[in-house]
């Protein structure tokens, strides 16, 4: 198959067991993690958690990346389109809510695939990083019940910089637009999301900007009710020793005033997140006290934080 799954249009060959694309994934699916999920959003998650399925590879390369081993060296294992069904099936017999496809555009073809073979009685989620192809996403419609889309960046030279894609939001806001016209209406039921798109933003260290400017064109672009989730997890991971900026945890100080940016735009419906460990939820932050964090040897730059990295991001509850 000569692949152009993603916005990259490699036109590149994979065959059954080697890719040659951008993602370097294979024909077949390669997965890092096939289990019962509590960490998604409380619609998807629910009490039982949801049935998350973790692809390998990705069509982006973001420094700080969470799950580094899994999208930047592709750890995981191979495995046939029938044994896909059956996970899917295995999932929902342990009572998940949800079935949630996460990172799955370059798989995409795999997953039209299975679900003609079997279409689960739970709402079955879409969980991309947003960098999706209109035409890929086209051939999903009527199979994705529940759309979960990231939106990342919104300037050329942050998406350049951190993720090695300058054309992330023009390709992202066109995907998401077209995520909307499939599913635009918004259904629960005993609070989990049966139909609808949420739009997922990470507040980044240092990129108060960035997230207004994404909410912003959200305001312009889609109804005052679309479903936002604001999250605040972000921990300095995988490799950022080029960005100063991004070696610290998020502060309160600036995920409220994104927060805060919300409201004011008018916006109706979303998810945040609250602290619930210290060092994060410091409610007295501002720039006066931001500054003596600040090494004196390097601007902008804050104090090692090195020590975090064997924290996982779990440590917010959601609003």
């Amino acid at each position: 198959m000569l692949c152009n799954l993603c916005p990259r249009n490699c036109n590149a060959e994979r065959t059954e067991y080697v890719g040659n694309g951008f993602c370097k994934m294979p024909l077949i699916p390669v997965l890092a993690r096939a289990d019962v999920h509590n960490w998604e959003e409380p619609c998807i998650s629910g009490t039982n958690g949801t049935g998350a399925i973790f692809f390998s590879g990705c069509s982006l390369k973001c420094c700080f990346c969470q799950n580094y081993p899994i999208s930047h060296e592709n750890k995981g294992e191979a495995i046939t389109t029938d044994r896909l069904v059956e996970i899917i099936k295995e999932l929902e017999n342990k009572g998940v809510h949800t079935i949630d496809f996460v990172n799955p555009t370059h798989f995409s073809h795999i997953i039209i695939d299975a679900l003609a073979q079997y279409k689960p009685k739970i709402p079955v989620v879409y969980n991309s990083s947003g960098y999706d192809s209109v035409e890929t996403l086209q051939k999903l419609n009527g199979l994705i019940d529940v759309y979960l889309p990231d939106l990342k960046y919104f300037s050329s030279e942050k998406s350049q910089s951190y993720a090695k894609c300058p054309d992330y939001f023009e390709k992202a806001s066109k995907a998401i637009l077209e995520m909307y016209r499939q599913q635009p209406k918004t259904e629960f039921k005993d609070g989990i999301i049966q139909k609808g798109v949420i739009i997922r933003h990470l507040v980044l260290p240092k990129n108060v900007d960035e997230s207004k400017n994404i909410l912003l064109w959200i305001k312009e672009n889609l109804p005052n009710d679309i479903y936002i989730s604001i999250m605040s997890q972000y921990t300095p991971y995988g490799d950022i020793s080029e960005f100063k900026e991004l070696n610290r945890r998020l502060t309160t100080y600036e995920y409220n005033k994104v927060v805060d940016f919300f409201v004011d735009l008018g916006l109706e419906n979303g998810f945040m997140q609250v602290p619930d460990a210290p060092g994060l939820g410091i409610e007295s932050l501002n720039e006066e006290l931001i500054e003596k964090f600040r090494k004196a040897d390097a601007d902008e730059a804050w104090k090692d934080t090195s020590d975090w990295d064997k924290e996982w991001a779990n440590d917010r509850e959601w609003s």
